[in-house]
């Protein structure tokens, strides 16, 4: 590893926090996972840039600032049960399993997948339990989950997601709602409701799937 990197992630950490992410345990979760091992190798010396990087397949690894500002928003507690949406490098997968005991994520491309999940064995991640398939019909059979995070974006809520939310839990995801506009929303399910919270705009690659954008409207 490039002797650099532990300061660049020094660097980082401290951009983050001036920038308003004061969530110790996700500030920590940042400081012990090497970007560097989740970008393609001709990227590692950007790997601590505060940006979304390309990883493949049309994806993409998310600025860390985003990383931050959705991992904050879960709230994750010692008791979680976490689904992620789009496993993509596995960075955020990783990031999630230092905080929560159990994480499912779910990857449609089955390359991205198997890369991600070698990246996190080679840390000794060994809470995480993944699949290929379709994102937007969630993970039915290990449902209720306490908290639900997308990493693309679709034009609505699934609703099967909806559906395996464990009440009082929380749900992160960006929002489509005109062509090239995002927002991302925090959800909190309070009796059998979803009260929605703005978190500001960003900007995600769209969330394919049976309830999200079509092969067809991406193209």
């Amino acid at each position: 590893m490039d002797p650099s990197m532990p300061s660049a992630r020094r660097a980082l950490l401290r951009d983050l926090f001036d920038q308003g992410i004061n969530d110790l345990d996700v500030l920590a979760a940042i400081q012990n996972i090497p970007r560097e091992w989740f970008v393609p190798p001709d990227l590692v010396d950007r790997a601590y840039d505060n940006t979304p990087l390309p990883i493949g397949m049309g994806q993409t690894i998310s600025q860390p600032m985003i990383v931050a500002k959705m991992t904050s928003a879960l709230a994750i507690e010692k008791d979680s049960r976490v689904l992620e949406v789009g496993t993509g490098s596995g960075y955020q997968t990783a990031i999630l399993a230092r905080l929560a005991p159990e994480v499912f994520t779910i990857e449609r491309f089955d390359e991205l997948s198997r890369l991600a999940m070698d990246r996190l064995a080679s840390l000794g991640v060994t809470n995480v339990r993944s699949r290929v398939g379709d994102g937007t019909l969630g993970w039915p059979e290990a449902a209720p989950f306490d908290r639900i995070i997308l990493t693309a974006a679709g034009p609505r809520i699934p609703p099967a997601l909806v559906k395996q939310l464990a009440e009082g839990g929380r749900l992160v995801l960006p929002i489509e709602s005109t062509p090239g506009v995002q927002t991302l929303y925090l959800f909190r399910k309070h009796n059998g409701e979803l009260e929605p919270q703005s978190l500001g705009g960003c900007r995600f690659v769209r969330l394919i799937g049976e309830e999200g954008w079509s092969e067809n409207e991406v193209r």
